[in-house]
C-alpha cells in the first residue's frame, strides 16, 4: 500500500508519497511525470513518521536551513542508472551547482565505464522522483542555462534563490526541449 499527503511550499503545492516508511515521491502540483514512479494506487494518509520528518526537513530548507538529504529515508524508484546519478545529486552542497557533463563524468566512474552521456545523466534527472530534497534543481547546463527542471524553470530559479546561489552567468534559455 502506498500513502500521499500535500505540503503547502513556498513554490507551489507538493505531493509526497510513501510506502509507509520511506519517502518515495515528492512532485510539485503539475511537473512533469507527476507521481510516475509509483504504478500502484495511493491513499491520503497525513500522519506517518516520514511524512512528519519531510515536512519539517522542507520547513527548514524552505526557511533558509541546510538540512542533509540524509535525515530522510528515502527510497526512489528506478534502475540502477538513476539511482546513480539521483546518488550523485545528493552530493551537490547546498547553495551550490553542477553541470550536467560534471554529473556524467562522476556516473561513468562510479559505473566503471569509459564515459558517460550528459544526456543521459539529464534524462535520468530529469526523472528524479523526490523533487527539492534530491536536489536536481542544482544542475545546470554547460554554458550556465537553467534547463531541465520538470517542475518548471521558474521554479529551479526559485530554489537556488532561496539557496543563495550566485546567478552570475546563469540563464533562462528562450527555446529548447528542457523547459
Amino acid at each position: 500500500m502506498y500513502y500521499t499527503t500535500d505540503y503547502a511550499s513556498p513554490v507551489g503545492r507538493l505531493t509526497m508519497a510513501s510506502d509507509g516508511d520511506n519517502l518515495i515521491g515528492l512532485w510539485l502540483e503539475g511537473q512533469k511525470y507527476f507521481c510516475g514512479a509509483v504504478k500502484e494506487r495511493m491513499t491520503s494518509k497525513n500522519n506517518l513518521s516520514i511524512f512528519d520528518a519531510s515536512k519539517k526537513w522542507l520547513d527548514r530548507y524552505f526557511a533558509g536551513k541546510k538540512p542533509a538529504v540524509s535525515e530522510l529515508s528515502l527510497t526512489p524508484a528506478g534502475g540502477d542508472f538513476r539511482q546513480e546519478v539521483w546518488k550523485l545529486l545528493c552530493e551537490i552542497p547546498y547553495g551550490k551547482l553542477a553541470t550536467y557533463g560534471e554529473i556524467a563524468k562522476k556516473a561513468a566512474v562510479k559505473m566503471s565505464k569509459p564515459n558517460m552521456s550528459a544526456q543521459a545523466v539529464g534524462g535520468a534527472v530529469g526523472h528524479n522522483p523526490i523533487s527539492i530534497i534530491i536536489p536536481c534543481h542544482r544542475v545546470v547546463g554547460a554554458n550556465g542555462s537553467l534547463t531541465g527542471y520538470a517542475g518548471g524553470v521558474g521554479v529551479k530559479q526559485k530554489l537556488l534563490e532561496l539557496e543563495g546561489v550566485d546567478m552570475t552567468g546563469i540563464f533562462v534559455p528562450s527555446k529548447g526541449t528542457a523547459l
